[in-house]
């Protein structure tokens, strides 16, 4: 016998339930879940209760109520808050998603930029070549460059994943930088130009692998 909900608030309660039943593959991805008067009895609640716990559980992905059909899985885990998301995650991990969403966009980036675009990078890359101090100024710099990298790819979503990173990696960057500077400001200048170049030239292949060996490099000085 299932076993049932017995603390208040019965509704988190039943909703918790719920989703330990779905991570345990009771309701596997896209499965319909028993109808509501056999569920809330499975559960001991009613039935009011048991559609407060599916509204909560829809609101975080994890269940859809299709009208007429029933309520499916849709998530095995509930989505959290992205912005909590990342204040928790370590810098590292931030970065690591940065290799697979920049590399990414610097091949897009390659097959898509626009001679606007062009603009942007090398005015951007020239700012960032120009300014040194303070660190924060240069951090802002240097983010202006990768963001119109990113731009380019023409990939609403990849701007708006990357703008999501940038509070989280702009301040982790000034702390690192106050600690530890860049050993040659020349080389990750010239880093940063080959990653242009090869944009410019059209060369998908070479701009992912300039942007993901300069983010590597990056990675490892978090490690």
């Amino acid at each position: 016998m299932a076993a049932q909900v017995r603390r208040h608030p019965l509704a988190a309660q039943t909703a918790e339930l719920l989703m330990t039943r779905i991570r345990a593959g009771e309701w596997p991805l896209g499965h319909r879940l028993p109808g509501e008067t056999t569920l809330a009895a499975q559960l001991g609640v009613g039935r009011s209760t048991l559609r407060e716990a599916v509204r909560e559980l829809a609101g975080k992905g994890v269940l859809d109520s299709r009208q007429g059909a029933g309520v499916y899985v849709t998530a095995l885990e509930a989505t959290e808050n992205w912005d909590v998301v990342l204040r928790q995650a370590d810098i590292v991990s931030v970065i690591e998603a940065r290799i697979a969403i920049e590399s990414e966009a610097a091949a897009l980036a390659a097959h898509r930029r626009t001679r606007a675009d062009l603009r942007v990078l090398r005015s951007t890359l020239a700012a960032r070549e120009a300014n040194g101090e303070p660190v924060a100024e240069h951090v802002d710099a240097d983010m202006a460059f990768h963001r119109a990298v990113i731009v380019a790819a023409h990939n609403e979503v990849l701007t708006q994943l990357f703008d999501s990173f940038l509070p989280r990696l702009r301040l982790a960057m000034i702390d690192m930088l106050e600690i530890r500077p860049v050993p040659s400001e020349s080389a990750d200048h010239a880093a940063h130009q080959r990653l242009l170049d090869a944009i410019v030239a059209k060369n998908a292949s070479a701009a992912a692998e300039f942007s993901r060996t300069h983010l590597t490099s990056l990675k490892a000085a978090f490690s």
